[in-house]
């Protein structure tokens, strides 16, 4: 499945447009190697590196969509590779707490 049409159906991109814009930017990664294009074709075991507004997401594919579905039926094709959700990158504030 073309990885443009994977990340529309997974709910991950609101459009197919928007998901061709999101691999043009350069930062999406599949198998640890950088996405150069649209059609590329993804498959159920690969492992996907997803730039998110403030965090990275890293999920391995478990099965592809066959449509884009209600997003617990889209959340059953892959699960997410990291143990601590919430990455801050890019600037993003973490909040911390100091000892007195």
């Amino acid at each position: 499945m073309r990885l443009d049409r994977l990340l529309h159906q997974l709910r991950l991109a609101k459009t197919r447009s928007g998901a061709q814009r999101w691999i043009a930017e350069g930062h999406m990664r599949h198998n640890s190697q950088r996405v150069l294009r649209q059609d590329l074709a993804v498959a159920p075991g690969d492992v996907l590196t997803l730039p998110l507004r403030n965090r990275v997401l890293v999920i391995q594919m478990l099965a592809l969509p066959n449509r884009r579905g209600p997003a617990a039926e889209a959340q059953a094709c892959y699960r997410a590779l990291d143990a601590n959700p919430a990455k801050a990158i890019g600037g993003a504030q973490e909040q911390r707490t100091e000892a007195p």
